[in-house]
């Protein structure tokens, strides 16, 4: 993985204990966070790439995710 760690340990053992629910709702509260970091625009195609990176999450629910991720950011 490269320098900047994107989700610590505890972090991804959290993740991995959701419910589809709550991993929709953190993911929700992560993008948000990113946007109003300092008003900067994120690249949803990192996102994506980011969340193929855990563990335990396929392709089918990646594309789930994105899809509400975009409709919650009007794309």
């Amino acid at each position: 993985m490269n320098d900047k760690t994107i989700i610590d340990r505890d972090t991804y053992r959290a993740i991995k204990k959701m419910s589809r629910e709550e991993l929709q709702a953190f993911l929700m509260r992560y993008a948000n966070g990113l946007l109003e970091n300092d008003g900067k625009s994120i690249d949803l195609r990192e996102v994506e790439k980011d969340l193929r990176q855990i563990k335990g999450i396929g392709d089918k629910r990646i594309e789930e995710i994105m899809t509400v991720i975009e409709k919650h950011l009007g794309v």
